[in-house]
């Protein structure tokens, strides 16, 4: 072998690896370049400090550990490809069914007189068991009658508002126990989330249940062929999702003391916004639980910004729709640019 081609070899030998970054550190340079971006606007307009003030950051965390609840879900749908468009109605449900089973007995107007003071496990467990219902619902349309998610979730998200104002008449269910009201109190909310972000990132990461989560995303065809069941899997995806947010429903229903029918508006999207803005791809097969917490955090600071430079709540929304359209379009160069690799 001549000299050259051994220094060929030994310099390929030794070449050393590129280093690869975890794919939710971009996401994290964004939230805080946008927390630094408030916080100097808030020395400019407001003359003090964003993120210096313990309250405002516990607002902001508070505020958005409930979409955080639904987003674990709503980012288990869209890594199989999916999508979930019921998840603020079934928060409106699952409330205002835990509420009425969470009512004081000295209540005269109390929906079930007969069943008041319960423990605060049985109003947790009615709320939850509506969420898993109906996401046992959406996950079976779409397996077994080869509905298109976005179809069958938009029937069950018109079916759930429904059966909310329904149930309760267009009244508030109010008059609830101290003990439920905990729930939804101080840092309670914040834990239930942390707890499921925990659950589910281990579930994807490290369990056939995730594997079979992402190949059904990555190529339904091809996970068929390798023997996943894959419309079991999907109805077990949505009843999960269904689940979290009859979580967030209760837990909703404890913070304001009080079930409605009119509670969860526009909680799909933004849970669908913090998932995307967190990294997992609308064209399935691409998440991580990781990125959809930063997410969830992006917008709990989004939203806490603008209300702090007294930015008008119109503008907000235009704002949020404005960076979810680039987290897409961002979204999509990825996926042509890893194609075209």
């Amino acid at each position: 072998m001549s000299s050259n081609a051994t220094v060929g070899a030994q310099s390929m030998t030794f070449k050393p690896a590129k280093r690869k970054w975890p794919p939710e550190l971009g996401i994290f340079l964004v939230l805080v370049g946008i927390s630094l971006f408030f916080e100097a606007l808030g020395w400019w307009v407001n003359g003090q400090s964003f993120l210096m003030n313990p309250e405002r950051l516990q607002i902001i965390i508070l505020q958005m550990a409930v979409i955080g609840i639904i987003a674990i879900g709503v980012n288990l749908v869209i890594i199989t490809s999916g999508i979930d468009l019921s998840s603020g109605s079934v928060v409106a449900a699952a409330a205002v069914v835990s509420a009425s089973l969470a009512q004081v007995s000295d209540f005269p107007r109390a929906v079930f007189p007969h069943l008041t003071d319960l423990p605060m496990v049985w109003p947790l467990l009615a709320g939850t068991t509506i969420g898993l219902l109906i996401g046992l619902l959406n996950g079976s349309l779409i397996a077994f009658t080869a509905i298109p998610p976005f179809i069958a979730t938009l029937g069950t998200m018109v079916a759930a508002r429904g059966f909310a104002k329904w149930f309760t008449g267009g009244m508030p269910v109010s008059m609830l126990t101290d003990n439920f009201a905990w729930i939804g109190s101080g840092a309670v909310p914040v834990f239930i989330f942390l707890v499921a972000a925990a659950i589910f990132h281990v579930v994807l990461r490290y369990t056939r249940f995730g594997k079979f989560t992402y190949a059904i995303g990555a190529n339904r065809q091809a996970a068929v062929v390798s023997g996943i069941n894959v419309n079991r899997h999907l109805i077990w995806i949505y009843t999960i999702a269904g689940l979290l947010s009859g979580i967030a429903g209760s837990v909703t229903a404890a913070r304001a003391i009080s079930g409605q029918s009119g509670m969860g508006v526009m909680y799909e999207l933004d849970a669908i916004a913090a998932v995307v803005i967190g990294g997992t791809s609308l064209s399935g097969g691409i998440g991580r639980v990781t990125g959809t917490v930063i997410g969830v955090l992006i917008l709990g600071v989004m939203t806490s910004g603008f209300t702090f430079i007294r930015i008008d709540a119109y503008y907000q929304e235009m704002v949020k729709g404005a960076i979810i359209v680039a987290a897409v379009v961002v979204d999509q160069y990825r996926q042509r640019k890893r194609r075209g690799a």
